[in-house]
């Protein structure tokens, strides 16, 4: 099991493969989340969101793979 941590970075979109959203935080970490809300999809966008690591990769080798809790 991931452990639950509360995040804070930029929305980034990257153009890898089919194309995906993403966080980056303020200190380089990327991170791939499985269920970014629609709302927050908006490139440049702070957010600040309560997250669980999870176990595994994507395909698109790119970030660790979080779900947002909150």
């Amino acid at each position: 099991m991931g452990k639950n941590k509360t995040i804070t970075g930029i929305v980034v979109y990257k153009n890898i493969g089919m194309g995906f959203w993403g966080i980056e935080g303020l200190k380089g970490e990327q991170w791939l989340p499985v269920n970014l809300p629609k709302s927050m999809e908006q490139e440049g966008k702070r957010v600040t969101v309560k997250i669980k690591e999870l176990d595994g990769e994507s395909m698109f080798m790119w970030g660790t793979m979080v779900q947002i809790m909150e």
